[in-house]
This record gives C-alpha cells, sequence and structure tokens, in this order.
C-alpha cells in the first residue's frame, strides 16, 4: 500500500473479497463509516477477481479511497490476515493500532472503531 494514501490521516484498512459472505454482510457499515471525515477507508482485495470486486463494489457501492488488489494473498499474510474480512485501524503515522477480525457490525463500529477513530483524530503525528 503505498504510503501517500495513509499519510497523515487515521485510515482503516478492510481486507475483502467479493466470494466472501461476511464481506458483504459488513459492507453497509463501511459504506456508513466512510462518510465519517475523520477516517479514511481503504480496501485490499483478497485473492479475488478484479473483475468480480469491481463487480461487487459497483453493484453495492465503494466505501473505499483506494483498493489494493492482492492476488496471491501474500500482502494480507504480512499484514497477519489468515482469513476475510479482516479490519485495521491505522494512526496518522500509519502504525497499527487496532486488528478486527470477521466483519464489522454496529456493535464493532460503536464500541471499537469510532472511540479510537476520535481519540486517533485528536492527536498529531510524533
Amino acid at each position: 500500500m503505498s504510503e501517500d494514501i495513509i499519510r497523515d490521516s487515521v485510515t482503516v484498512v478492510n481486507v475483502f473479497a467479493s466470494w466472501c459472505v461476511p464481506c458483504r454482510q459488513e459492507h453497509p457499515f463501511l459504506m456508513r463509516l466512510s462518510s465519517d471525515p475523520r477516517v479514511k477507508v481503504v480496501g485490499i482485495n483478497y485473492k479475488d477477481d478484479p473483475k468480480d470486486a469491481t463487480g461487487f463494489l459497483q453493484s453495492e457501492g465503494n466505501p473505499y479511497a483506494a483498493v489494493g488488489t492482492d492476488r496471491s494473498g501474500r500482502q494480507s499474510i504480512e499484514w497477519g490476515v489468515y482469513g476475510v474480512p479482516e479490519t485495521f485501524v491505522l494512526d496518522k503515522a500509519g502504525r497499527i493500532v487496532l486488528k478486527h477480525v470477521g466483519p464489522l457490525d454496529q456493535k464493532a463500529i460503536v464500541n471499537e472503531l469510532q472511540p479510537l477513530i476520535a481519540q486517533l483524530s485528536a492527536t498529531t503525528n510524533r
């Protein structure tokens, strides 16, 4: 992932695939999260056909400011991903501060992500 994408912003990185049923279940929550001006949502498309991923995002909406493709799964392994969906919150310096395994839901957004986003948005880079 390019550092330009995540520089100076709180970033949520979501690892997803069009063939993943839980990814489809969490998608409406990502759409809502992407409207939060304090955060940038980016996606990593995992072991997926790019045409299928594009079709999924065109039909369901695209919450991502940018999408990277990981056809082999190697880049995701470097992130510690062992299944999809998985979501990471990065601080403004690009450090991982939260890893959420499994689909996001309202409880995870309200109890985990939003308080952390608020805290990280209030801090400056160190």
